[in-house]
C-alpha cells in the first residue's frame, strides 16, 4: 500500500484561543494530503476538471486523539483506503510535532460530470488513474 507523507507547518491563524488547531482545519489538511497523494501518482485534479469532471466529497470522518498546537510541524499521512472503480476513499493520519497520532480520518469521493453531477466511472473515463489506484492499493 502506497503512503504519502506531507508536512504542514501549523500557522497561528489555524488555531483557536487555546493555541490548538481548530477542528475544521484538519479537513483542509486532508485535502492537502489527498492532492499530494494524487500528484505522487503522477496526476493533477485540474486535468480531470478540464474534461468536465469533478470529484466531490460524499462522506468525511474524523477522530480526534489529542491536539496539534501552533508552531508544530504536523505530518499528514495519506493512503488509498478503498477503491471500486467508482468510489474512492482516502485514509488519513495526522501526527503532531512529536510524532504522536493526533487525528485519524477518511474522505470518500465520487467522480461526477460537473454540469449534471451524474456519476462517472474512473475505470472507464480515466483508465490510467484506475490503474494507478489499483497499484497504490497493491492490487495491480
Amino acid at each position: 500500500m502506497k503512503l504519502v507523507e506531507t508536512d504542514i507547518k501549523v500557522r497561528y491563524q489555524e488555531t483557536d484561543q487555546m493555541g490548538v488547531v481548530y477542528h475544521a482545519n484538519y479537513l483542509v489538511w486532508f485535502e492537502i494530503g489527498r492532492t499530494a497523494f494524487i500528484e505522487e501518482l503522477g496526476f493533477q485534479y485540474h486535468d480531470m476538471e478540464a474534461e468536465g469532471i469533478v470529484s466531490p466529497v460524499v462522506d468525511a470522518q474524523m477522530q480526534f486523539k489529542h491536539p496539534v498546537r501552533y508552531g508544530q510541524i504536523a505530518k499528514v499521512i495519506t493512503w488509498l483506503k478503498e477503491y471500486d472503480g467508482l468510489k474512492v476513499t482516502y485514509g488519513y493520519k495526522i501526527l503532531d510535532g512529536n510524532g504522536a497520532v493526533a487525528v485519524t480520518g477518511s474522505t470518500q469521493h465520487v467522480c461526477v460530470k460537473k454540469e449534471s453531477f451524474r456519476p462517472v466511472s474512473i475505470r472507464k473515463a480515466f483508465p490510467a488513474w484506475h490503474k494507478a489506484y489499483l497499484a497504490a492499493k497493491g492490487e495491480e
